[in-house]
């Protein structure tokens, strides 16, 4: 029994056009990447905005989250003495 099979005309003919099309599907996918084309670019439009939460420790020391929207621009930097009486005991 031999394994291998003999190279016809016809083999060659369908493997010539295999080629080709593998060859042609690579060159656009190249393209493609290097211009940027989004090629789901519907499928990532519709997924919805989250809302950024950030999530805080009260001072009985529960964690809650709160929305960024409800947070002052610029934060204060806590001090030493302010964070060593910050828990009630």
């Amino acid at each position: 029994m031999d394994s291998n099979k003999k190279i016809t005309p016809a083999n060659a003919e369908s493997r010539r056009k295999f080629v080709w099309g593998l060859g042609i599907f690579s060159a656009f996918a190249a393209v493609a990447a290097t211009t940027g084309i989004p090629f789901f670019a519907k499928r990532f439009a519709k997924t919805p905005v989250k809302k950024k939460t950030v999530k805080m420790l009260t001072e009985d020391g529960r964690l809650v989250e709160i929305s960024e929207s409800q947070l002052p621009a610029k934060g204060k930097k806590a001090t030493n003495a302010e964070l060593q009486h910050w828990i009630k005991k």
